[in-house]
């Protein structure tokens, strides 16, 4: 059986990949430190609690697991907080990833899954953004990212690592089965804050922006379901066991919706008007960022099935509703 070790498996995106990898019938151990991620999001595989900044414990846990292959996702995530203290995303992000790499390279573990993004090509000169667009990255989150793209560069030409690096667009969505879905303290991203919103009689939910140049004047994003996202990662994978040389791939649809036409889908979902404000922008906030996501398809066989932005804030809204009741 193929084992997976999966770094910050406890989160988001890497719990439903944890799903993914289990529905493949593959064997996941997920090392997380839970200050990000969730014990009740390990659902599929073991945990092993611990922290990439760690890198004894880490070595020893890739080293007792033994892993076929490495899928990380254990990564620092706000923009704006990247803005105000990036020193904690180069060390948790880069250095961290560094830890990873040399922990994998002693154990004798070559084939990797990164979780990267698309604030490594900062303010988009060609829309949608293939993969060979030049990445200049506004804000440290993204450099963070991309010094790890580079690394990941670096050691496969030196020392025959071969990795994926999957960019995503914006992850949104929950787990269709309602098992898993998003949850972050405190929470930044959009379509939470708007669910909040609809849940809330005593929240407003704020849009940062609204003299962007598009076509409401909301920032517009390329919005993939978590659960496309997790089978890209599957394939992904499976791309890499069977031999494939490394890449990057775009994961997004191709397709953007502003911050107001999200919040007329959550109207849409909840049955319910969304009180909102409208704030100042947010520093490092491009105004459009939408992927071409060709090569995926292409060299992948993957296609978003998921991701009308109706089925993505259905998911999300049943999941809030959920979540929020079970936990009062």
């Amino acid at each position: 059986m193929t084992t997976i070790f999966v770094t910050g498996g406890a989160g988001y995106i890497g719990s439903h990949c944890c799903k993914a990898f289990a529905e493949a019938g593959w064997d996941v151990v997920v090392y997380d430190n839970l200050k990000q991620g969730w014990r009740d999001m390990v659902k599929w595989g073991r945990l092993i609690e611990g922290d990439i900044l760690d890198a004894e414990r880490l070595e020893a846990a890739i080293r007792e697991t033994k892993p076929d292959a490495v899928a990380h996702f254990a990564a620092l995530i706000s923009v704006g907080e990247s803005v105000a203290d990036p020193a904690i995303y180069y060390r948790n992000n880069s250095f961290g990833a560094f830890n990873l790499l040399e922990a994998m390279r002693r154990t004798g573990v070559n084939k990797i899954i990164f979780s990267s993004t698309a604030a490594t090509y900062g303010v988009p000169k060609i829309t949608p953004i293939p993969e060979d667009h030049p990445q200049q990255p506004i804000n440290p989150y993204g450099w963070s990212k991309l010094m790890v793209e580079r690394m990941l560069a670096d050691y496969d030409a030196a020392y025959g690592f071969r990795y994926a690096a999957l960019r995503y667009f914006n992850a949104a969505g929950a787990d269709p089965d309602g098992e898993i879905g998003e949850r972050h303290e405190p929470e930044t991203h959009v379509i939470p804050l708007a669910a909040r919103g609809a849940l809330k009689d005593d929240y407003a939910f704020t849009i940062f922006g609204e003299d962007f140049d598009t076509r409401d004047g909301t920032c517009v994003r390329d919005y993939i379901h978590v659960t496309d996202l997790a089978d890209a990662h599957r394939a992904a994978l499976q791309y890499l066991m069977d031999g494939g040389a490394s890449a990057a791939f775009n994961l997004g649809t191709g397709e953007g919706a502003t911050v107001k036409e999200i919040a007329a889908a959550v109207e849409r979902a909840s049955g319910r008007p969304l009180p909102r404000t409208i704030g100042p922008r947010r520093a490092g906030d491009p105004p459009v960022l939408i992927a071409s996501s060709e090569k995926a398809k292409r060299v992948l066989g993957w296609t978003p099935k998921h991701s009308a932005i109706d089925e993505i804030v259905q998911t999300a809204f049943a999941w809030h509703r959920k979540d929020d009741a079970a936990r009062g």
